[in-house]
């Protein structure tokens, strides 16, 4: 099943119920009274996060969500039953937008429940009319409509470290050595067109698809790809030793993460990951290496066909976690 993190649906809260004349029936006296009950209210819509990113999937092909109606009102003075409130389990990280007010809400925290659209108010029956100049009222009132809207799902990653860097850079061969994640690797651009993520001694990784020029303006997939990096502690910058230029690489990444809303993902915390090591001379290495050194970052040089090296990273990003 694809990935999706990104869905609008359409929801609506219960409506309530109406209310109802009817009349209070004694021996010997019919219409003693006025005994008509209210509606009961409808029900409401709350949203609940849950940890499982893959959830939006499972929605494309049901995009309409209802609570139920209120009951109207009965005999004897009794309010109708309450309709049902729906709940929509949605991924943890989760950014819902209400397409009519514009009101954003957050779903960070698991089991994070917020009533999103509220149901209609039952109406109210004919008993609610009585008083001392109106003892057999004959009038009751609808149930009101609950809220709906439209809601703009976008789903943004948790997790705990975020692997970036431009398209062929190593980072999923990177993930697959620190985690054993299994994700695809090729040899050419956009391979990773999801992010994967994998368990990292009790820490989540995620490799995030390669970056471009422009894609804090949305260029190719770029806005997409940065807003899954918007929660992470840390960010694992991968450049490839096999480019002609990785200083270079490495500013054009940092540029975009400068673009990216407020600014805030150049300021998280990063390590440099110079991959693919095997693919140059140790002198050429150490010439790059310090180069980056001199931007106060701590850089490794790591080769997947190299078990010390990653060795060496992890017990560092442990550490750094941690």
């Amino acid at each position: 099943m694809a990935f999706v993190d990104e869905l609008i649906i359409y929801a609506r809260a219960g409506r309530g119920g109406d209310g109802v004349v009817r009349w209070l029936h004694l021996k010997g006296k019919e219409f003693s009274g006025p005994a008509g009950g209210n509606g009961g209210d409808g029900g409401s819509v709350y949203l609940c996060a849950v940890r499982d990113i893959g959830l939006l999937a499972r929605y494309r092909g049901a995009k309409s969500f209802e609570a139920g109606d209120g009951g109207p009102g009965e005999s004897a003075s009794r309010d109708g039953a309450r309709g049902e409130d729906i709940i929509i389990d949605l991924p943890c990280g989760s950014m819902v937008r209400n397409r009519s007010t514009g009101e954003v809400f957050d779903l960070v925290l698991e089991g994070q429940k917020i009533m999103i659209l509220r149901g209609g108010r039952g109406g109210a029956g004919n008993a609610a009319f009585k008083s001392s100049v109106n003892r057999t009222p004959r009038q009751s009132t609808p149930g009101s409509p609950g809220e709906e809207a439209g809601l703009e799902i976008e789903l943004r990653l948790i997790a705990d470290c975020g692997i970036i860097g431009l398209p062929n850079a190593g980072k999923t061969s990177l993930l697959n050595a620190l985690t054993r994640a299994g994700g695809k690797v090729g040899a050419y651009p956009f391979t990773t067109l999801d992010p994967n993520l994998g368990a990292f001694f009790g820490h989540t990784l995620a490799d995030i698809p390669g970056l471009i020029e422009g894609a804090a303006e949305g260029k190719g997939l770029g806005f997409k790809f940065l807003r899954h990096i918007a929660r992470t502690k840390l960010l694992l910058h991968c450049v490839p030793l096999d480019s002609a230029d990785p200083v270079k690489d490495y500013t054009a990444v940092r540029a975009e993460l400068g673009q990216f809303e407020d600014g805030s993902l150049e300021q998280k915390p990063e390590i440099i990951v110079l991959t693919k090591s095997d693919t140059r001379e140790k002198k050429e290495i150490r010439q790059i290496a310090d180069k980056f050194r001199a931007i106060e970052k701590k850089v490794y040089v790591v080769s997947v066909l190299d078990d010390d090296s990653i060795k060496k990273l992890q017990d560092s990003l442990i550490s750094l976690l941690r």
